[in-house]
């Protein structure tokens, strides 16, 4: 039987997918995001232990609330897809109990060791972390290119996504990048909504109380400002950014 472990889970969750959700925060992630807020997940090692019958029953307890806001359970991480084989049971116990499945990942996957996954999801929250290739490697370790290739597959399986983009000033805020990912966007026929993350230092402490020294502690929160103006340059494309209150 196959098992799987879990950092931890959030009973209500409403900003990863629609409706209220069960959050499942999985262990392990092969990316070393410089911003990440859960950098306690990236050890594979760690985390609790289940069965995805065991897991599905645990959160099943809220399917009252699922079920009337029009949620789910959203696999999060870390990165869900690293533990592949898990995750398809998991969400196909799901579909068996008409519960809505959403995958939030960064995309940085092999196809063929996910397309079980996506049998059965109904909605990708895909992370762009950068659309410039060397960019995207000093920021978070890895390429971006996995992930555009998830996103054309994902089009191509007519899988809807939510784009994300977290905003980093300085970083991940430039005209070239923001138009790209316009660019992208609009080359999409199943992008839902496109969502820009503000950056912020909440999970700063979690790096400290580790030991480890956070690199970019000097770099300031990103505000409505900042979103208004990366709003305006992705649609420019003719893509709506979901989130911008300009």
């Amino acid at each position: 039987m196959t098992t799987g472990r879990i950092h931890s889970i959030e009973t209500f969750g409403t900003v990863d997918g629609p409706g209220i959700r069960s959050i499942l925060f999985f262990q392990g992630c092969p990316l070393r995001c410089k911003y990440c807020h859960n950098r306690d997940t990236w050890n594979v090692k760690d985390g609790t232990e289940y069965t995805a019958e065991e897991l599905i029953d645990n959160v099943s307890r809220y399917s009252s609330y699922w079920r009337s806001s029009g949620g789910g359970i959203t696999a999060s991480g870390g990165e869900a897809t690293l533990q592949a084989d898990f995750l398809a049971e998991l969400f196909a116990i799901a579909k068996e109990r008409d519960i809505h499945t959403c995958l939030d990942t960064s995309g940085f996957v092999d196809i063929e060791k996910i397309d079980k996954v996506l049998d059965n999801t109904d909605l990708v929250l895909l992370d762009i972390k950068h659309m410039n290739e060397e960019e995207a490697k000093n920021l978070t370790g890895v390429g971006i290119e996995k992930t555009l290739k998830l996103a054309r597959h994902l089009d191509e399986r007519n899988i809807p996504i939510w784009l994300r983009h977290v905003l980093v000033p300085g970083i991940t805020d430039s005209e070239e990048n923001l138009s790209q990912i316009g660019e992208l966007a609009a080359s999409l026929n199943n992008i839902d909504r496109l969502e820009i993350l503000p950056y912020h230092t909440m999970g700063v402490h979690k790096w400290e109380n580790m030991g480890l020294d956070y690199e970019l502690k000097d770099v300031r929160d990103a505000d409505a400002d900042d979103v208004a103006r990366a709003a305006e340059i992705i649609e420019k494309h003719g893509v709506k950014v979901f989130n911008n209150k300009k």
